[in-house]
């Protein structure tokens, strides 16, 4: 399968912005991309036609690499603004239709699936470290199991909000995805909040730093410029060592393509009305485009 120059460089980097080659998390992502889509099942080799950060020496391809080059991907994901608007590269190129369907004709890969944005995905995961970071999580049952802080530093029981349907957001102040994604989270809680419907949001700065300020200035800039009355929550990490108990949870629950890290500002979490999660959607999808699951779940 190929992809053109023009193509991949709008993937990478967005419409209208040139590429990189200089080291940098968007190199990188272009490396990481050719590995996942523009392979054969035995060689990859860089063609004339290729963004110049692809270099023309043969790599060998293997279930190994192609397992790496995923979670390089996902890492590498949370890197690449480097000052410019964020742009979901993995997650949009990741469910491409005609990659899945090339990617599947390789015989190391015939037995994977590749699932499409908002799909669940439950599967035992082995790679998994056992260990101290994943002890808390690992004995909850659901949700509201857990005991997380608000934004002004009190102590809230998660097991206040059974009986009702959850969309946990990491949300951010300073991201591009910030004004569609407030300005419809509030619209959408202020419809179905009557109906036992509520957003919790996780304000979270590793993804380019756009969430820099302090507790009270995130709740200031919520609250007044978008009205937001859905509840904030202290400001988390949601990978790494020092990630969330909650967001472990949330993330073993329902794995992605690229794995359990948390791609971007605004991933979200369906929960059912007994902490159940039920869909994991991708920052690109929209708060309007997951209405029609919370009117199920709401409906059950």
């Amino acid at each position: 399968m190929r992809v053109s120059q023009s193509v991949f460089c709008q993937l990478a980097v967005g419409p209208g912005q040139s590429n990189r080659d200089d080291g940098s998390p968007v190199g990188s992502i272009y490396l990481i991309l050719h590995l996942l889509f523009l392979s054969s099942p035995t060689r990859l080799l860089a063609s004339a036609t290729s963004p110049p950060c692809l270099r023309p020496s043969p790599v060998m391809a293997s279930p190994t690499a192609f397992s790496a080059a995923t979670s390089t991907a996902g890492s590498l994901y949370g890197l690449a603004n480097g000052g410019r608007r964020a742009h979901p590269v993995v997650v949009s190129a990741a469910f491409s239709v005609r990659a899945s369907s090339e990617l599947a004709k390789f015989s190391p890969l015939r037995n994977l699936s590749f699932p499409s944005p908002g799909f669940r995905v439950s599967r035992p995961r082995p790679w998994r470290t056992p260990g101290v970071a994943y002890a808390t999580a690992a004995t909850e049952k659901s949700v509201h199991d857990f005991t997380v802080k608000d934004i002004d530093g009190k102590d809230v029981s998660l097991g206040k909000f059974k009986g009702k349907v959850l969309l946990i957001v990491n949300v951010a102040s300073r991201c591009g995805l910030t004004t569609s994604n407030y300005m419809e989270l509030s619209h959408i809680y202020e419809k179905y909040k009557t109906q036992g419907f509520e957003i919790l949001a996780f304000p979270c700065n590793q993804f380019g730093a756009q969430e820099p300020g302090t507790n009270s200035e995130i709740k200031q800039f919520a609250c007044t410029r978008f009205k937001a009355e859905f509840p904030i929550f202290d400001k988390v990490d949601v990978n790494g060592p020092n990630t969330a108990p909650v967001y472990q949870f949330l993330k073993s629950n329902a794995g992605g393509f690229l794995g359990d890290l948390i791609k971007w500002n605004f991933e979200k979490f369906l929960v059912d009305k007994n902490g159940k999660v039920v869909e994991r959607y991708p920052p690109t999808t929209s708060p309007f485009q997951i209405e029609k699951d919370i009117k199920k779940l709401l409906a059950a």
